[in-house]
């Protein structure tokens, strides 16, 4: 965005912020006129920083899934691998969970464009990758255990729970649920 102008800038700004909402509201599907009415913008306004659909939404998650990678590195050195790699699908269910677009982005069944599953996915699961390797060395998750089957995993509890009155908290709890299956403390 540099070089923009400040008005420029200040829409760009805008829009993410009410896209954001609209797609916690709404979901991936969120009307783009309904964006731009709310941001006070025209749709060519909101074509002209996001050419499409696709553009948006990535820009929507961008910032939170760069969260989440930094997240999987600050928990790399951790003491105990299950506990960083619990800590770190908490964190990715958590947002999955409030960001209704999201787990349809990261949806493998074709819900979503493929190069949205592969983006969010790839990025995620490389997070997630260093963290299940020492888990799995450590032998505190199963062999078999792959970063798909746990950006699945998250991804189903948040399609899920996506109208549940609660579904952070009922997402949390599958989730643990579901790690016990995974890896039982020993």
């Amino acid at each position: 965005m540099p070089g923009q102008r400040a008005d420029a800038r200040r829409n760009y700004a805008r829009i993410l912020a009410v896209a954001e909402a609209e797609v916690a509201a709404h979901g991936a599907d969120a009307s783009l006129e309904q964006i731009a009415r709310v941001a006070g913008v025209g749709s060519a306004t909101v074509r002209r920083h996001f050419p499409g659909r696709r553009a948006l939404l990535d820009a929507v998650f961008r910032e939170r899934i760069e969260a989440l990678c930094e997240r999987a590195r600050a928990l790399a050195d951790a003491p105990d691998a299950r506990a960083a790699l619990l800590a770190w699908l908490r964190a990715l269910t958590a947002y999955s969970a409030s960001a209704r677009g999201m787990a349809a982005a990261m949806a493998p069944d074709g819900a979503f464009d493929e190069e949205a599953v592969h983006s969010c996915s790839a990025v995620l699961g490389e997070a997630c990758g260093a963290l299940l390797r020492r888990a799995a060395d450590e032998g505190v998750v199963g062999a078999g255990v792959t970063v798909a089957d746990l950006i699945t995993l998250v991804t189903g509890i948040a399609l899920a729970t996506e109208h549940h009155p609660e579904a952070a908290a009922e997402a949390d709890r599958l989730l643990t649920l579901a790690f016990v299956g995974v890896s039982p403390e020993r």
